[in-house]
């Protein structure tokens, strides 16, 4: 027969007893195993050869929780205050004498008071009272302590009493419940014709081996049978994340259209984050409701260079030609230190460095903000920035460049339409067509001069940005952006490779 040698073991022991229905522990035990992959494996095969039928019911089953185990070891509350009533003298049963004795804390005074309510007691002017039928009370206390004894162990629903059920599960923390499923097997009457001759065990060979081959136990082996009809599971390769692929995927369409990379810290400064793009130190974005601020280090020194200049533009334009904000700046609030709440602040950066070299630079990073986690929004995402700075830069380049990058990403129609930022002028937001609506993915626009003249930027800036998450949520047709970040395996296998 082609058994194997669990399956031989497990008949050979359910043939001891053909008319019992086995349990789990049982066949643990007559089979000598440890594990019941084992039972379950050697059952499974003898099933689907006729030898064995298993049943399965649905239960619930019952434990401790973390009071019950209190329980357990000191007793249960009820109980320890019924043991100090007995052995005090009727004079000295009251409320005061019990919050003093030390049998049960301040909090567990009152719960315990109204569980001996509810057995009968009496408390008459801050005085307990026992009943008359105090041998009622000691049984039912008994087989309280009874249940919380068998609910030490593992329990099914439909071997404990359903009143004292019904009882705990009222009080808090004293048992949990699981639902689990219960097998037994038995033994078919095909199973019953065989022999215990025919379920002897032998050594059975799954590989052939260069080690195997050395002696000569393989000669009296039987060796596993395979079915070359069988399909085969689909094998799960490692494959890069989506989130990854994307990003692998946009930095590849950015490097073909002639852009360079640049990358930056996490950790800035409210100047170069804020201040350096014309973000007024009032704005309310700036408030520690929707940014993060650093305690160390709480400040980050910032070139006195820059801070006047700010500070001019700031208060009133400078030689900009704007009128500014207004108001006084302040430069120890442009030195806080913060985690950056977008990518721009890499851009600038690099223009302060090299103000009067033509680029074209993308970055792709990740950036925080204090938001409320829902479908759609986290506290910690990624952002595309791009700039284009060189003579005869303009917004029919920077919508060109726009429409070929999406393009390439597979979406050809593209709007835009005029929008509102701080630090562009003019400003516009990017659309793009996905099944039949328009959908905002980022935006865009020139630098005002009020951004760029403190950096010394020789020539006019084109600039976007865009949410990668969002992008994301559209590229892989999801409506929850929580789905990213997620370790689902079954649904990271079944995403299509970017």
């Amino acid at each position: 027969m082609d058994l194997s040698n669990n399956e031989k073991r497990m008949l050979k022991a359910i043939l001891s007893n053909v008319d019992k229905s086995w349990n789990l522990d049982d066949l643990l035990s007559a089979c000598n195993w440890n594990d019941q992959a084992h039972v379950a494996g050697a059952g499974l095969g003898l099933e689907e050869k006729g030898f064995l039928t298993i049943e399965q019911v649905d239960a619930t089953v019952w434990s401790l929780g973390e009071e019950g185990l209190n329980a357990l070891q000191n007793g249960l509350l009820e109980r320890k205050i019924w043991n100090w009533l007995l052995s005090q003298p009727e004079q000295e049963r009251t409320m005061k004498d019990l919050q003093s004795s030390g049998i049960v804390s301040k909090q567990e005074t009152g719960i315990g008071i109204g569980l001996l309510k509810g057995l009968g007691c009496e408390l008459i002017q801050g005085a307990f009272v026992i009943p008359d039928s105090s041998d009622v009370i000691e049984i039912t206390l008994v087989a309280r302590n009874s249940f919380i004894e068998q609910c030490s162990k593992d329990v099914n629903e439909n071997d404990i009493d359903p009143e004292l059920l019904l009882h705990f599960k009222k009080r808090k923390g004293l048992i949990e419940s699981a639902s689990t499923t219960v097998r037994t097997w038995k033994i078919t009457k095909k199973g019953k014709e065989l022999d215990n001759s025919e379920l002897e065990e032998r050594l059975q060979v799954v590989e052939i081996t260069p080690e195997l081959l050395q002696g000569e136990q393989w000669l009296d082996a039987d060796f596993k049978s395979y079915d070359v009809n069988i399909d085969a599971p689909t094998p799960a390769g490692g494959r890069p994340h989506p989130m990854m692929a994307l990003i692998e995927r946009i930095r590849n369409i950015f490097l073909e259209m002639g852009f360079d990379e640049i990358d930056g810290d996490y950790v800035q400064t409210a100047g170069w984050n804020m201040d350096a793009l014309f973000i007024p130190q009032d704005h309310p974005a700036r408030e520690m409701q929707d940014t993060f601020y650093l305690t160390n280090p709480e400040k980050i020194s910032i070139e006195d260079r820059f801070l006047d200049d700010w500070t001019a533009i700031h208060e009133h334009g400078g030689e900009t030609g704007s009128s500014g904000w207004g108001g006084k700046y302040s430069t120890d609030e442009s030195q806080k230190s913060l985690l950056r709440t977008h990518t721009t602040v890499n851009t600038v950066r690099y223009l302060a460095e090299t103000p009067d070299v033509p680029c074209r630079v993308f970055g792709i990073g990740r950036v925080f903000r204090k938001e409320t986690i829902d479908r759609t929004h986290l506290p910690e995402f990624h952002q595309i920035e791009g700039i284009i700075m060189e003579p005869g830069a303009s917004l029919p380049m920077l919508v060109t460049t726009l429409k070929t990058f999406y393009e390439k990403m597979g979406y050809p129609e593209v709007r835009v339409r005029p929008a509102y930022f701080p630090y562009t002028e003019p400003s516009l937001e990017v659309e793009v067509k996905w099944r039949g609506q328009w959908l905002e993915l980022g935006g865009a626009g020139i630098f005002r001069p009020e951004v760029t003249e403190p950096l010394g930027c020789k020539w006019p800036v084109c600039a976007w940005g865009m949410g990668l998450e969002r992008l994301a949520m559209l590229v892989l047709g999801l409506d929850d952006i929580r789905q990213l970040y997620i370790s689902d395996l079954e649904w990271l296998r079944n995403q299509p490779l970017l």
